[in-house]
Parts: structure tokens; sequence; C-alpha cells
């Protein structure tokens, strides 16, 4: 259409028109004279409306898809991380229990020989400069600790205090080169005195040269005078070598120690020695022997084989 003024003229009548029939609209309400016109509207673009949308709702799931996909991550994230609190926990109940299981064991052992203790847990370990072998623990003179008390765990004998802060003190470990107790056999009541050699095994000197010891010997501490710094009947160990006996005055022993000192978590500080020596009674109690199976073989004679000094026909 051109640009003229009878152009120009029926557009501004056609929006005039326009105008008038929203009018009407608006006014009429839901008895407005142009319904019908709308519904023939919509029946004639309906169809079209539809395949818009049908061309459309893809769209609108894929966009979906990605909003589940974001919450089904963090409903992920948040199960990982409780996963991953689980998992934290379980592993804190199991070091519970075993602490739980090392404390019950101490007190089994404490009970066994009488002796007062004051529990104690291990928080940190010596320098090696020197080869010391020393750890602390959490317990000192506030506690009732004093410098040359006995410390043992559920196994037996750990060490001794030698020095004590206010809340805090340090083990010298029967590992320890400087480490010496007076020890003795079990049954056969020789004495002697252990000393440590680190990761090695513990050097006995039993004082009777002759006396006869064996390979599978138990040894327990001996005592000092006033229970300082050991009080008796605390397990050491067993004796896993036997030096031969040459004739000196003394025997030496090896013995492999009851303690672990490399796993050391919780203990106990004697801080009341037993009214009497326990002796052996702290021992554990001596695994079974597994009898060696034996095998007999019977030979059966073979009724066909022939009889000496009879021919085979």
């Amino acid at each position: 259409m051109r640009d003229t003024r009878e152009s120009r003229l029926l557009l501004v009548l056609l929006i005039a028109v326009a105008f008038a029939l929203i009018t009407v609209d608006i006014r009429g309400g839901e008895d407005s004279p142009v319904d019908g016109a709308r519904q023939a509207a919509a029946a004639a673009f309906g169809p079209v409306e539809d395949g818009v949308a049908s061309a459309v709702d893809p769209v609108g799931d894929a966009v979906s898809a990605v909003r589940d996909s974001g919450e089904r991550h963090d409903r992920l994230a948040v199960l990982e991380k409780e996963n991953a609190a689980l998992k934290a926990k379980l592993g804190s109940d199991d070091r519970n229990r075993s602490r739980l299981a090392q404390l019950d064991k101490i007190l089994k052992t404490a009970g066994a020989g009488q002796y007062g203790i004051k529990g104690a847990e291990v928080i940190a370990i010596g320098a090696a400069q020197g080869f010391s072998w020393t750890v602390t623990i959490d317990v000192g003179a506030d506690d009732g600790i004093r410098r040359d008390m006995t410390v043992l765990n559920g196994d037996g004998l750990v060490g001794r205090v030698t020095t004590v802060g206010p809340g805090t003190a340090t083990v010298l470990l029967a590992s320890d080169p400087d480490f010496t107790v007076g020890t003795r056999m079990e049954a056969s009541d020789e004495l002697g005195f252990a000393s440590g050699q680190g990761d090695r095994p513990l050097r006995v000197e039993l004082l009777n040269g002759k006396a006869e010891v064996k390979k599978g010997d138990r040894l327990v501490t001996f005592g000092s005078q006033a229970d300082k710094p050991f009080v008796p009947g605390v397990p050491v160990g067993v004796v896993s070598r036997v030096d031969p006996s040459g004739g000196d005055l003394t025997r030496t022993l090896y013995v492999t120690p009851y303690v672990s000192f490399t796993k050391l978590d919780i203990v106990g500080v004697v801080v009341e020695a037993p009214k009497k020596d326990p002796r052996d009674t702290v021992l554990p109690t001596k695994p079974k022997p597994v009898p060696t199976p034996t095998v007999t073989v019977t030979v059966t004679p073979n009724a066909n084989a022939p009889v000496e000094g009879q021919e085979e026909q």
C-alpha cells in the first residue's frame, strides 16, 4: 500500500474501531458481543498454538532436566557428606571401643594385682635424640602423680615416671637402654635384672649362673624398697633365648616384653601399691599346648601275594 493521504485516514479509522471494540469487550464482560468472534479465532488458531507448544516443550523439559540434575547433584553431595560423617563416626566408635577394651584390660590387671591406679592417655613420644625411649602422659602432680611410680597397661610393665609437671608426666619406657628393673622368674623364683635394648628384646642377667631356664619361661617385677620405683608382680615378658652357661657368676637371658612400646595409648600409673606381693597371679593364663598330630601307618598283607617258599602258579 502506498503511503497516501487516503491510506493514513484508513489506518486511523481502523485504530479507532479497534479501540472501540476493546472498550465494548471490557464493559461487556462475560456477555461481550465480541465473545463469539473470540471463540472462532481460538478455534482457528488453537491447533497452531498446540504445535508451537509441542515444539517448545522439549526445551522446557531440557530446562527441567537441568534443574532436576542440579537438585540430584545437591542430594548426592549431601549423601556423600553424610556418608563421610558416618564413616568418621564409625572410625571414632572403633577407636572408642579399642580404648574401652584397653581400659577394661588395665582394670583387670590392676584387680588381679590389687594395684591402685590412675588412668592416663599417652599424648606424646620423646625425641629420638640420644636413643631415649619416653612418652608423655596427660596426668601430673595435680592428679597425685609422683616421681618413681610404676606405669603399666593391660599387658604388663610399661615403665616408670621420671618427670612430673602440674598436668603431665614423663615416663621412661622399659625398652630404654637406661632402664633397669629387678625381675623374678615364675615358679623358680630366680632373681635377676632386666635392661632395655631399644627395639630388641630385654636383656636379663640372672644372679644364679647355674639357674635352669628355658625358652617360654616368664618373668615379673621383683619390686623395690617401699615399692618405688617398682611394685611387685607386674608381668615383664617371656624368655625368647638363653645364652649357654659358661660357668659365669650370672646367666644371660633375652626376654620378649609383653608390652608393645610402639603402640601405647591408655596406661595406668600405680598410685597405691598392693598390700601383699601378688607374685605370679597377674601373669596371663598360659596357652594350652596344641598336640602334634601323629600318623600311624599299618601295612596289611596282600591275600594274593605268594607265600615265601611257595612258587607262584
